[in-house]
């Protein structure tokens, strides 16, 4: 387990014992990553603000009851994420109607979001087959580590190992994009 993965189980376990500085300390530590990926999903900025501001709140309201695989919280948060975006996206098409010309701005913030998100697709799209094909059924899809394992005809272990270097390389990539 390294240094990440021991961090993010002992944040979990401050915030399943109501440690509300823990809160702010998994904000700080990945609010940046959560509000990059909402980008990729919302095209106003008001809907990327409630989408971060979601996930938080579920994170807090669900702390007693995660169960990560890997310990790892990000990729919880970023599923957990990606459901909120769902459910807005069909909350916003019961209005889509209702759009007013000043969005225009906010989808242009929005389109160059997403070309700054484009290294993170290009990241994902330099992995090794099998690897993209696990990141895209667990990240994007939401499948556990042992549905992707029985979907692709591998072990969980194998999953498992895979993730971790494709988190390392991503991980590596977010690190140097941020500094």
């Amino acid at each position: 387990m390294d240094d990440d993965t021991r961090a993010d189980a002992a944040l979990t376990r401050r915030l399943a014992d109501g440690d509300r500085t823990a809160l702010a300390d998994a904000f700080d530590r990945f609010a940046p990553t959560l509000t990059r990926y909402a980008w990729a999903q919302a095209e106003r900025r008001q809907d990327v603000e409630e989408l971060v501001q979601d996930t938080f709140l579920t994170l807090w309201q669900k702390a007693t009851t995660i169960d990560l695989a890997t310990s790892a919280l990000l990729p919880w948060l970023l599923v957990v994420c990606r459901n909120h975006a769902r459910n807005q996206a069909r909350r916003l098409a019961k209005g889509a109607g209702d759009e007013l010309p000043e969005d225009l701005p906010a989808r242009a913030d929005a389109d160059e979001a997403r070309e700054r998100l484009r290294w993170v697709r290009d990241e994902i799209a330099a992995l090794a087959p099998v690897d993209r094909r696990i990141c895209e059924l667990c990240l994007l899809e939401g499948h556990s580590y042992a549905e992707a394992a029985e979907i692709l005809g591998l072990s969980v272990g194998a999953v498992t190992q895979r993730v971790s270097r494709s988190r390392a390389r991503l991980k590596k990539a977010v690190m140097h994009d941020e500094h």
